[in-house]
């Protein structure tokens, strides 16, 4: 029994994934999570109290494993520069990942406060990481620096979501090309 309630909730947390990956907070409804995965509304009711629960699960879920997988990327690379550029590179390759645009899809108010302390946590531990890189390369001022560079990673993962006019890979050469370089140059292609 409890692992088919376990198998129930997957099911219900892939589905909201999904929702929300397809059209945002405002798809994410209790009606639409039962009818993909075939459960009566009462039965969405009987795992979760609210949409708000709904999408702490999933970020407490989700974005631990996205974290982890930027910080995979950065420990792996060989030097500071090279660690700047696998924690911009890890995070625009993961903008198509249904887990990702789950994430990237909840806006804050969602969330309780508890939610958005333990996501806030899990951010900061990988701004943490990027701040000591840039350290290692003589920044003054590496946790400021590290803040306004996820602010290029997230302008950047807008702007693939949104299907601009340039292509994904362009836009990922140009945020790895800032960060290591700054606005004042153009990249080469």
């Amino acid at each position: 029994m409890a692992e088919h309630r376990s198998m129930q909730r997957a099911a219900l947390l892939d589905a909201a994934r999904s929702l929300l990956s397809e059209g945002g907070t405002e798809a994410l409804t209790f009606p639409a999570l039962a009818e993909r995965t075939g459960l009566a509304r009462s039965s969405v009711y009987e795992y979760f109290r609210s949409r708000g629960a709904v999408v702490e699960e999933l970020c407490a879920v989700d974005f631990p494993v996205w974290a982890a997988e930027v910080e995979a990327a950065m420990a792996a690379a060989d030097g500071p520069a090279a660690k700047v550029e696998a924690y911009v590179r890890q995070q625009l390759s993961l903008v198509g990942d249904r887990r990702h645009r789950a994430v990237v899809a909840i806006s804050a108010g969602e969330l309780d406060q508890g939610a958005r302390e333990k996501i806030r946590a899990a951010h900061g531990g990988l701004v943490a990481m990027l701040g000591g890189a840039l350290r290692d390369l003589g920044h003054e001022q590496p946790r400021m620096a590290a803040m306004l560079l996820q602010g290029v990673v997230d302008a950047a993962v807008r702007r693939i979501e949104l299907g601009a006019a340039e292509d994904p890979a362009d836009i990922t050469e140009a945020a790895v090309h800032m960060a290591l370089h700054g606005a004042l140059t153009t990249p080469t292609t």
